[in-house]
């Protein structure tokens, strides 16, 4: 199968990513407006609720899927039969989730209230694997991905401004959050047959997959657990609307994260094909500038928006929110160690199959996570939450450089630290005045981000930093093509 542009690949699923963070942070400013912080703590519960039983029903596919299908790509026979052997694994666990779900739902005190909203939600568990997204990930389909994916936002965008009306229509929110995360993996399902074949092949090893899927599915669950067991935590030991703060103060935090990560999520593919064929020095060359562009991007938004945060949690969410502010800026940093583990973890660990040392480090950080959470949740409600999370995310990346201790000095070479942190004093000085003056969030915001971010990329590039200096020669040679267009 030909090779897609990597750079061609990051674009879309950068977009993808955006995407996915841009249709909750529209819709929120919208909606977080109508349905208040009762309203939106309903929905967020909700979608932390079902992302546990669906994490049980993907078994770890979603990623281990994507390495299988990368090694397999080669060959339309294996490649279907991988693809059957998983989609069997799913749908067995999907029979066994929703059996477990309807219990819950019928013993459980806490969910009584709310049955229709966890029903209707509760769609995505099945959607999520009929879509077999790994297997167009693991082939570099990005742009199909993309492409399809933000159709579905876009109509159910229109739906929300449409449909949601009255505090009373959170059930409605709720469902078409689902139609926009979830709908386009009907497509999926029927696209496939351009890369599988939907006959049965024959010589089928469902066991063979056992092993590995079950080392990514606890990686999911450990994950999971210090990424939703806040939200879930907070609401069981405070009440939901301290759920509804806690999640305007991750808003900008989750859309700034899948930007960052969309260049490692692009490369596990390409990673595990090199691997697989013992191209080692390119493996390690995409290593090294997947890590350079991760410090490149995520100082700077790391440090805009810790700080604008109060400017910013405004303007997306209104004035019943600014108690966010403060977790929102304990949550900054994040960014950077996010970025960093999931370069160490997705693309170095788990193409050279050493995924068991990601588990472990996220084990330890779920440990960490739920520790902190019991102990800092009842006293200081969504900023112990956010406390938690930061220290989590400081402990597995501990824990992976350790694991790597060997290999961190070659992949983190290269990356020009001094000019990244000598370029964020004069975007720092261009722009921090701007939060002082009484002008509106709106106006701070669009008067804030482009002095800072130009202070920050023209001294990059005064400094001929060389990954930004690759980036704007490649953005002109783009916008000359066009000119003469």
């Amino acid at each position: 199968m030909k090779q897609i542009s990597i750079k061609k690949n990051f674009l879309m699923n950068a977009l993808l990513s955006l995407s996915n963070a841009l249709f909750p942070l529209v819709t929120y400013f919208y909606v977080a407006r109508i349905l208040l912080t009762v309203g939106m703590g309903k929905v967020t519960f909700a979608t932390s609720l079902v992302v546990w039983f669906s994490m049980f029903a993907q078994l770890g596919i979603p990623e281990y899927g994507v390495r299988a299908a990368a090694k397999a790509r080669d060959s339309r026979e294996e490649l279907t039969r991988t693809a059957h052997e998983l989609l069997l694994i799913n749908l067995i666990m999907n029979a066994a989730v929703y059996l477990i779900f309807f219990l819950a739902l019928a013993t459980v005190p806490r969910l009584q209230g709310e049955k229709t909203l966890y029903l209707l939600m509760s769609v995505s568990i099945l959607l999520t694997s009929l879509g077999m997204e790994w297997l167009y990930k693991g082939l570099e389909q990005y742009a199909y991905i993309a492409l399809r994916s933000i159709a579905c936002k876009l109509i159910a965008l229109v739906m929300v401004f449409l449909l949601v009306k009255e505090e009373k229509d959170y059930v409605v929110y709720g469902v078409l959050s689902i139609f926009a995360a979830s709908a386009s993996n009907i497509l999926n399902l029927v696209f496939a047959r351009k890369y599988i074949g939907f006959r049965p092949v024959g010589k089928y090893n469902l066991l063979r997959h056992i092993k590995p899927v079950l080392i990514f599915f606890a990686m999911a669950c450990a994950t999971t657990v210090y990424t939703n067991l806040d939200v879930l935590m907070l609401g069981f030991l405070r009440s939901e609307a301290d759920v509804g703060i806690y999640n305007a103060s991750v808003r900008v935090k989750s859309l700034l994260v899948s930007v960052i990560t969309s260049l490692g999520t692009v490369m596990l593919p390409r990673a595990a094909y090199y691997v697989h064929h013992g191209r080692m020095v390119d493996f390690q060359s995409m290593s090294r500038k997947a890590l350079h562009f991760v410090f490149l991007a995520a100082a700077p938004c790391m440090v805009f928006f810790f700080l604008f945060a109060q400017p910013a949690i405004g303007l997306l969410s209104g004035p019943d929110f600014l108690p966010a502010v403060r977790p929102m800026r304990v949550l900054m940093p994040t960014l950077l160690l996010i970025g960093i583990t999931n370069i160490l973890g997705i693309e170095i660990m788990v193409p050279t199959d050493r995924e068991r040392y990601v588990l472990y480090s996220v084990v330890a950080g779920a440990a960490i996570d739920l520790v902190l959470n019991a102990v800092l949740i009842p006293p200081y409600s969504a900023t112990g939450a956010a406390v938690s999370t930061l220290i989590a995310e400081a402990a597995v990346l501990l824990i992976q450089l350790w694991f790597l201790r060997k290999e961190a000095r070659t992949v983190f070479t290269g990356i020009a630290y001094g000019k990244i942190l000598l370029s964020l004093l004069p975007a720092v000085v261009a722009s921090f005045w701007l939060g002082k003056v009484p002008w509106g969030n709106f106006a701070t915001l669009l008067l804030a981000a482009p002095l800072f971010f130009g202070a920050y990329g023209g001294t990059l590039l005064l400094l001929r930093e060389p990954m930004a200096t690759a980036a704007w020669g490649m953005t002109m040679k783009m916008m000359k093509k066009w000119i003469r267009k």
